[in-house]
C-alpha cells in the first residue's frame, strides 16, 4: 500500500512539473525570438542614420565648393574674355602677367606700352604681384598727343606704368578700403564691395581677381597717373 502511495505521488509531481518546465522552455524560445526581430528592426535604424550622416557631410561639402566659386573673375568686361585658348582665364593663369596680357586683345596698348618702356622681363620675372591693367578704352580717354608723348618718353612710361603695380597679390577683400605702395613707390587707393571697386576714386575694376602664374590682375577703365 505504502509502495502504491509514493508510485502515485511522484507521477502526479512528474506531471505537474512537466508542463511548467515547457512553458519555461517556450518563453525562453519567445524571448529569443523577440530579441531577434529587435535586432532586425535595429539595424534598418542604424542604416537611415548612417544615410542620413553621409547626406550631411555631402552638403556641407557642397557648401564648401561654393565657397570657392567666390574666388572667380568678377566684372562686366570679363564676359568678353574668351573661353578657352591662351587668352582665356584658364590660359592666362599658366602664363606670367606681361605674357598673360599680351593674348588679351583689351589690354593690346598696354602691352605694346609695357614693351615700349623694357618691363616685359621685369613684370614675367616678378613674384605675387598686383598689377591694374587699364583696357585699350582707358588709353583712348587720354588726348591722342599727350598720350604719344608719354609713349615716347620712356622714362615718364616707365614711372606711370609701374604706379599700377603693387608688390604683392591682392584680393577683392583687400580692396574694400585699401592703400598700397607701388613699385613707382608713391600709394594708391581702393575703395569698394562685392564685385564693384574703384582705384584712386577714379578708375572703376571691370574685370576683377584675373589670376595669372605671378599676379592677380585687375582690369580698370582709366590710366592711373602717379603724383608729379
Amino acid at each position: 500500500m505504502n509502495i502504491r502511495f509514493r508510485l502515485t505521488t511522484g507521477l502526479l509531481a512528474a506531471v505537474t512539473v512537466l508542463p511548467l518546465t515547457l512553458t519555461a522552455c517556450s518563453g525562453s524560445s519567445d524571448s529569443g525570438t523577440s530579441d531577434s526581430s529587435g535586432s532586425s528592426d535595429k539595424a534598418p535604424a542604424s542604416a537611415s542614420a548612417s544615410a542620413s550622416a553621409s547626406k550631411s557631410s555631402e552638403d556641407m561639402g557642397g557648401s564648401g565648393s561654393g565657397a570657392a566659386g567666390m574666388d572667380q573673375p568678377f566684372g562686366p568686361a570679363c564676359s568678353a574674355v574668351p573661353e578657352d585658348g591662351a587668352g582665356s582665364f584658364d590660359g592666362m593663369a599658366k602664363d606670367p602677367v606681361a605674357t598673360a596680357a599680351s593674348n588679351n586683345p583689351a589690354l593690346s596698348t598696354l602691352v605694346s606700352a609695357v614693351k615700349k618702356a623694357g618691363l616685359v622681363d621685369t613684370l614675367n620675372n616678378a613674384q605675387n604681384i598686383t598689377v591694374f591693367a587699364p583696357t585699350n578704352d582707358a588709353f583712348k580717354k587720354i588726348p591722342k598727343a599727350t598720350l604719344d608723348k608719354v609713349l615716347n618718353d620712356k622714362a615718364q612710361l616707365t614711372k606711370i606704368l609701374t604706379y599700377h603695380v603693387v608688390g604683392r597679390k591682392l584680393t577683392p577683400k583687400d580692396l574694400e578700403n585699401g592703400s598700397f605702395a607701388t613699385l613707382e613707390k608713391s600709394k594708391v587707393t581702393t575703395s569698394g564691395s562685392g564685385e564693384s571697386y574703384t582705384v584712386n576714386d577714379s578708375a572703376k575694376v571691370v574685370c576683377g581677381n584675373v589670376k595669372t602664374a605671378n599676379a592677380n590682375v585687375y582690369i580698370i577703365d582709366s590710366v592711373l597717373m602717379p603724383g608729379s
